[in-house]
């Protein structure tokens, strides 16, 4: 087993670590001699398990073991009623991702397997007990693109598509039925051609304020 090196004696508080869980876009996807593995955790603890692990790694001096430990995000902006609300959803829920350095033959240093298991939440590593599966090349691409740091101002995220077939459930039009005709991220809106009066005429309508007809 690799041998850690002797913490030195601190006067001050550990480093906290940064809460964001985001990749910065100049980072490696991955730390030479180490592999990303996927550890299972309690529900709503992947911020708590990835807090008080960083910590305990700190502490004990193990960042030549265990490196970076990921939650993946993504942000999504809505607007309803002319208001803007963003909102930041887990990728994975119940999953944390860990980058670590394995002994040769595959398992788990005892000092980081011992450090982890004994972290309120924490389940068991993807893979056999103590000799976790890492992550493919294409998976570990795929999840640190998802972990990539959002923009400031991400874009409103609509769930409908031109062609979809629509009912208006709130508003002057309430009722209403029609065909989404465009998309309009930037202001949270629908374009919907409806028919009144017998003519066909597009309105302009907050995504929230529509649905899809049964049966489409």
């Amino acid at each position: 087993m690799t041998e850690k090196p002797h913490a030195a004696a601190a006067t001050t508080a550990p480093e906290q670590p940064e809460r964001s869980g985001q990749l910065r876009p100049d980072e490696p996807l991955v730390t030479e001699g180490m592999n990303w593995f996927v550890l299972r955790v309690a529900s709503n603890k992947e911020d708590y398990v990835r807090e008080t692990l960083l910590r305990k790694i700190e502490i004990e001096g193990m960042k030549h073991l265990v490196n970076r430990i990921l939650v993946p995000t993504e942000k999504t902006r809505t607007i309803k009623n002319g208001k803007q609300k963003i909102t930041e959803t887990k990728l994975y829920p119940g999953y944390v991702f860990v980058e670590m350095k394995l002994e040769d033959d595959g398992r788990i240093p005892q000092d980081v397997f011992f450090l982890i298991k004994e972290t309120t939440g924490v389940g068991d590593f993807v893979g056999a007990t103590g000799r976790p599966t890492a992550l493919a090349n294409h998976e570990t691409e795929k999840m640190l693109l998802d972990s990539r740091r959002p923009e400031e101002m991400p874009e409103v995220k609509l769930v409908f598509v031109k062609g979809d077939q629509v009912v208006i459930k709130e508003g002057p039009f309430e009722g209403y039925e029609g065909t989404v005709d465009e998309m309009l991220p930037d202001k949270g809106l629908v374009r919907v051609l409806v028919t009144i009066f017998g003519r066909q005429a597009p309105i302009e309508i907050e995504e929230w304020q529509i649905a899809k007809q049964e049966g489409t």
